[in-house]
């Protein structure tokens, strides 16, 4: 998701309007810079918007993870899955 360049706006021009600006927001799902003495100094966007983003994110990171650690295992960095179950119930006293 890019920023659109006719969606800065200066902050005050934001405050004035601020219900227009969140219908705005919440219609295209597009983030908004709003500007401060004409420089770029916060992003909004609506809420639904934001927690796809997040969600995104999380799945990225997951996948990075576990191509890190497929990548470690096929070096020799890893423990096959039985052994890592064994240390585990011994390091918290688990039941075989």
């Amino acid at each position: 998701m890019t920023v659109n360049l006719r969606d800065i706006h200066p902050l005050s021009e934001f405050q004035r309007s601020a219900k227009a600006f969140l219908a705005t927001l919440k219609a295209t799902q597009a983030p908004m810079v709003l500007t401060v003495n004409g420089k770029a100094a916060v992003v909004v966007q609506d809420a639904e918007s934001y927690q796809n983003l997040l969600d995104r994110l999380t799945v990225l990171e997951s996948i990075a993870g576990i191509r890190q650690s497929v990548a470690e295992f096929e070096q020799g960095q890893g423990m096959p899955l039985d052994e890592a179950f064994m240390e585990l119930r011994a390091k918290h006293d688990l039941p075989d």
